[in-house]
């Protein structure tokens, strides 16, 4: 009835296909948080509503540390400052050096067209360090672009593991009569079901015996606030943000 909700549908199938990328990093998620290692996720511009989505909310992995900028996030104006920040090489190093990254960390990155500088340097620099680097990206659009990072490289080539969002290229899913341009972008629900998959399976396969799970309770139910508290000084540790 709904062109969207039918190709959001057909991407949705695709994705399941992809069980063993998924898989993989889920297994890399428990072991980073089993080594009491941190895991860190970014996105610039709308990209970053994934990160937003992994952050500090009922359901979501506490151990999860999200990598802010302020000249990305989209309530910056004029809003075009995010395209031309997320372009400017240099900024992406800048941002790795206020990230208390370690050896054995794990951060994943969404990027769509996976060929900007800022989140190819940020999983660059991470890297260098002994982080292992997860990109959620659109495999298709990213073929059919070129890097405008200077080393010619996109996110998916620094990457250790890449999970594709299936997308179509441009983002666009859906042919309106009499434009060229396709409307209704789907990296968001498709980044949003590829993050809170990985997040079930991690929580799915954590391990009973290590004790209360790194997860967030809502504060609205009763317990909810208590359970956090006790959680957040188990993990505090892999923690990074302020409370």
């Amino acid at each position: 009835m709904y062109a969207y909700i039918d190709e959001i549908r057909r991407l949705l199938d695709e994705l399941e296909h992809d069980h063993a990328s998924i898989d993989e990093v889920v297994e890399s998620m428990i072991e980073t948080g089993l080594q009491h290692k941190s895991i860190f996720c970014f996105g610039a511009g709308h990209a970053g509503l994934i990160a937003q989505e992994m952050y500090y909310r009922a359901g979501g992995l506490m151990i999860v540390n999200p990598i802010f900028s302020r000249e990305l996030m989209l309530d910056t104006e004029p809003v075009t400052h995010t395209s031309q920040i997320e372009r400017l090489h240099g900024y992406g190093e800048l941002l790795a050096k206020e990230v208390p990254f370690q050896a054995g960390d794990l951060l994943i990155v969404h990027s769509v067209s996976g060929r900007n500088p800022v989140p190819i340097e940020l999983a660059m620099k991470a890297s260098e360090q002994g982080v292992k680097i997860i990109a959620i990206t659109n495999v298709k659009y990213t073929k059919k672009v070129t890097s405008r990072h200077h080393s010619g490289l996109k996110l998916n080539e620094v990457a250790d593991i890449v999970i594709d969002n299936h997308g179509d290229v441009g983002d666009g899913a859906i042919t309106i009569e009499g434009t060229a341009q396709k409307v209704a972008p789907t990296s968001t629900v498709i980044g949003a079901t590829i993050v809170n998959t990985l997040v079930s399976e991690v929580v799915k396969k954590w391990p009973l015996d290590h004790g209360t799970l790194p997860v967030f309770y809502s504060a609205n139910i009763d317990g909810g606030m208590e359970h956090n508290r006790e959680a957040i000084a188990l993990y505090q540790d892999q923690i990074h943000y302020k409370f």
